[in-house]
């Protein structure tokens, strides 16, 4: 389903679909969309992966998914095992063909069934596949009640064995074929190019539904054909609902397929890459859709009015219809200039990031980590850029080491690059893909698809146009600078007028959704006809605690106990804001005098302790209850006090979760409290001690 509002957007996809397509850039791009209930507090859906009804929960989104993939395939596969973990993850997953031709004839699976189906004669069911086996030269045999097999397997957590109430079906898709040993099991079986398909009933509450056991199958073709001649054996049957379930597909350029698996807090969606940026939306706003008449969201909303992601990402992973055909392979320079692109754009970092960001984040930056791998990336860029065309694995091996955290695990990167050529993952791990994890889960399909536009504009720039420039050695700038909202906009504005130049411009809709940041607002207001603006800003938490036994677990432990907020005052003129000074809990701050444009702008970053956690550093620090900020100017003799508060004022309860984001907003408004207040009235101000003031913020921590 298409937002009824979405046709802007829509068009100045297509426009730019066009334009990287006359460049000759085959540049596909594929998310992993994460969802939550945000009004629930049950543990499966603020911080464990598994329990309560995540499972069925699922279960009705893939359904309702299914409906925009007419022909598709519903698949209950192996989802994959963690480490201190039982048993593998469920994982549910739709397969279509992508051009549009259907893949399943066969009866629904019993989601979209609405009537009890009643327990089968597996056995007539089995004969007849075997007579459609036979229909297609296929050899076969069969064994019904053959314990002697004691072929089991493990699916969700249904065990399937063969006894008298199943049957085990072996056969291979070629004339002649050798007998099947009794004891060949599923690897030999594999080995040989055997399929093993094993039935049985699924029992529920009213009935049961008869399964179909898919065993795992490497050739596409010979998948589609199974796929085939159960359907037609099911029908033949009068089964009028199936279960399809066992190893995950085969899959190639075709092919759509689309999983739903289990993560901590949320439901995550693995997208079959998109070819162009219209079939992405397209394919988004059908899940969003499905996903919100469930009760299923992209975001939460806090009690305060705070807003944040689902709490599982949004990344975006960059590829092409093969990994030989990969646009990192076919542009050997395009990755080194990604990381030099990104390295001096770190709107591109932050901008788009979840709450957790910085070095202990699951997302750094290349220079986030040891200050002499800086150096050494950048001989490994020049090593690469002497090189006319790289290769896949020197360019894997080159730059492995500096994308991953500062622990050596290269999954937590903002640059993901362990599926590029990474030969120790297998066919797995040399995919030719680039994953891009620094992006919190979008709140809209609209706004995915601009980020997905971002990307994939960059990308194409970066394929057929040089990049040289250095890196850049920021500093302390980094994590104080870039930790203001206005200087990252002004970064991503400069990204997105550097497309521009490079006849790749993303169009108004598009960059009105990229450089939105309302969620950040806590309030504005006009004063003295200045323009005040007070914004959350960004703060880099730190890892606390053992943090190389958090490693293998699904999150790891932060203090994340510091806000950072940004003050904003624009002036009509240059002159409106000479003289303009601050105080903050009764503390000179300076100002930074900026432009944005032709507009002044006067900034000040402030951070507090809003919180005393339970685990943190600094035990003996106390939490600031609230923030003032007063500024003063020569020309008025009032004031403007502005009284930060991170509850409700007056300290009442919230009547629930926001229903809204509008309402949201409202409440984070309502937590800002202005007054004017006679500047002969005010108290003298004070200097604080050297070590709470930097270039780029005020600390009231060190006051």
């Amino acid at each position: 389903m298409i937002p009824p509002n979405a046709e802007p957007i829509q068009d100045e996809l297509t426009d730019l679909d066009a334009r990287i397509s006359a460049l000759g850039a085959d540049i596909w791009i594929g998310a992993e969309p994460t969802f939550t209930d945000r009004y629930s507090e049950s543990a499966e859906w603020l911080q464990l992966a598994l329990g309560g009804e995540k499972e069925a929960r699922a279960a009705e989104l893939l359904r309702d998914f299914s409906t925009s993939l007419p022909g598709c395939a519903l698949l209950r596969t192996i989802g994959r095992q963690y480490p201190g973990e039982p048993s593998a993850r469920w994982s549910l997953g739709v397969l279509a063909r992508r051009d549009g031709a259907a893949l399943w004839q066969g009866p629904p699976d019993p989601l979209l069934v609405s009537e009890p189906c009643a327990l089968h004669d597996i056995e007539h069911f089995s004969l007849c596949l075997l007579e459609h086996c036979a229909a297609r030269g296929w050899a076969a045999e069969t064994r019904l009640g053959a314990t002697d097999w004691r072929v089991v397997t493990r699916c969700d957590e249904h065990p399937i064995g063969i006894d008298e109430s199943s049957a085990a079906l072996c056969f291979r898709p070629a004339l002649h074929s050798a007998p099947i040993p009794a004891e060949g099991l599923r690897d030999e079986l594999a080995e040989s190019g055997h399929f093993l398909l094993l039935l049985a009933n699924l029992p529920d509450a009213e009935g049961g539904w008869p399964v179909v056991e898919l065993p795992a199958v490497t050739d596409l073709a010979n998948y589609a054909a199974l796929l085939e001649v159960v359907a037609e054996a099911a029908k033949a049957a009068g089964i009028n609902g199936l279960v399809l379930r066992g190893h995950p597909p085969p899959l190639d350029a075709g092919m759509h397929w689309t999983s739903l698996t289990p993560d901590p807090a949320v439901i995550e969606a693995n997208l079959a890459p998109a070819t162009d940026l219209e079939s992405f939306y397209r394919v988004n706003a059908a899940l969003f859709s499905a996903a919100e008449s469930l009760g299923l969201y992209p975001y939460r909303l806090y009690y305060n009015g705070g807003e944040a992601d689902s709490g599982g990402g949004g990344q975006l992973t960059l590829g092409g219809p093969t990994a030989q055909s990969s646009p990192f392979f076919v542009a050997p320079h395009l990755l080194t200039r990604l990381v030099r692109y990104l390295n001096r754009h770190p709107a591109l970092s932050y901008w788009f990031a979840p709450d957790s960001i910085g070095s202990g984040s699951q997302a750094p930056r290349a220079d986030e980590g040891p200050q002499e791998r800086r150096v050494e990336l950048d001989v490994a860029l020049e090593q690469l850029e002497r090189l006319d065309a790289p290769e896949a694995g020197l360019l894997w091996a080159s730059l492995a080491p500096f994308l991953a955290d500062s622990a050596g695990n290269s999954h937590r990167s903002e640059i993901n690059i362990e599926k590029l050529w990474n030969p120790y993952l297998g066919a797995r791990g040399m995919a030719g893909l680039v994953e891009f994890r620094a992006l919190r889960m979008a709140p809209d399909a609209e706004t995915l698809a601009a980020e997905a536009a971002l990307l994939r504009a960059l990308i194409a720039r970066l394929m057929h146009f040089p990049y040289d420039k250095p890196l850049v050695d920021w500093g302390k700038q980094l994590h104080n600078r870039f930790a203001l909202p206005w200087y990252l906009e002004q970064d991503l504005r400069a990204v997105l007028a550097d497309l521009e130049a490079h006849g790749l411009g993303l169009g108004a809709s598009v960059t009105a959704r990229l450089v939105d940041d309302a969620r950040r607002e806590l309030g504005h207001l006009e004063w003295e006809g200045l323009q005040v603006r007070v914004m959350g800003a960004l703060e880099f938490w730190p890892l606390i605690g053992d943090v190389t036994t958090q490693q293998p677990s699904d999150s790891r432990l932060v203090d994340a106990s510091t806000t950072r907020i940004e003050l904003r005052v624009v002036a009509p003129e240059a002159e409106g804001l000479d003289g303009l000074k601050l105080q903050v809990n009764g503390y000179a701050v300076p100002l930074r005098a900026e432009y944005d444009g032709a507009a002044p702008v006067c900034l000040a970053g402030v951070r507090y302790r809003s919180f005393v956690p339970v685990h943190g550093l600094h035990p003996a620090l106390p939490a600031q209850d609230g923030v003032e900020l007063v500024l003063t100017h020569p020309r008025s003799g009032n004031a403007l006090r502005l009284s930060l508060f991170d509850w409700h004022p007056r300290g009442e309860a919230y009547d629930g979760l926001p229903d809204s984001r509008a309402e949201a907003r409202r409440r984070r408004a309502e937590r800002l409290v202005s007054e004017t207040v006679d500047a002969q009235t005010l108290p003298e101000v004070r200097e604080a001690p050297a070590p709470a003031y930097s270039e780029y913020c005020f600390d009231l921590r060190r006051v």
